[in-house]
């Protein structure tokens, strides 16, 4: 089961990629589509990885980067973004720091740092040898995902999953409004509105291609930044992060 005390890095991930969907032309209108299976992250049992996402929690609610210091990579923190590895020859708290914008005056990254922390999943990076990442990505058939933006002509910055089974879709972005449907552990494509009347909603198409809304804590984003843990003598440090990271 996937556990989260927040999901604020995730609904802010998913803010940024609704917004790059509202920057897409109108390829093609809403229809149904087929539904795509995902099985959720599974959670990672370790007691000594716990134990350091527990560490961090405290930092956190402590706004105390000297206390991350020994809970990070001194050395080799990798940075993955688009324009190549950001870390490289830095000391890793201070990468951690950039990545995050824990230096900006809102506590904005402290929150994102605590729901990474807070996420207990995680799983092997296919990108970093030895290092596992949160939140782990859902299971899925690629295959049949490829075919889905196909069809729909979309892209995959347009699609999230639900955190949970059963989620209901309202017909307007309130919690009073008549429930029109419930989601089933499938991609659910995202429909942005032009005038969101509350940002506490998203409006999304459901696979029978009725549109509705949901609570934007209930669905994740697909593709979103992830922080990485790497054992070092023996115990788990945080050493990278995969992401364009936040705005400083």
């Amino acid at each position: 089961m996937l556990h989260r005390c927040t999901l604020l890095a995730l609904s802010l991930a998913l803010g940024v990629a609704v917004a790059h969907a509202q920057q897409q032309p109108a390829v093609a209108p809403p229809k149904p589509y087929k539904p795509v299976i995902i099985s959720p992250p599974a959670d990672m049992k370790d007691a000594d990885l716990e134990a350091l996402r527990d560490k961090i929690g405290e930092a956190v609610k402590a706004r105390d980067r000297a206390a991350l210091a020994p809970l990070t990579v001194a050395q080799g923190f990798f940075w993955d973004r688009e324009s190549g590895d950001a870390g490289k020859g830095k000391a890793g708290v201070d990468v951690l720091a950039a990545a995050l914008g824990l230096t900006s005056k809102d506590a904005v990254g402290w929150d994102i740092l605590g729901a990474f922390a807070d996420d207990s999943s995680a799983a092997p990076s296919q990108t970093r040898k030895n290092a596992v990442c949160a939140p782990a990505n859902p299971r899925f058939d690629t295959k049949a995902f490829d075919a889905l933006l196909k069809d729909t002509q979309t892209d995959v910055t347009e699609w999230g999953y639900p955190l949970s089974l059963g989620i209901e879709v309202h017909a307007a972005p309130q919690a009073s409004a008549p429930v029109i449907g419930k989601l089933g552990l499938t991609f659910v494509r995202v429909m942005p509105e032009e005038r969101a009347t509350n940002p506490a909603y998203l409006r999304v198409l459901m696979p029978n291609g009725k549109p509705g809304y949901i609570t934007i804590d209930s669905l994740a984003p697909f593709g979103n930044d992830q922080l990485c843990y790497v054992k070092q003598g023996g115990a788990w440090k945080i050493g990278g992060y995969i992401g364009t990271g936040e705005p400083q």
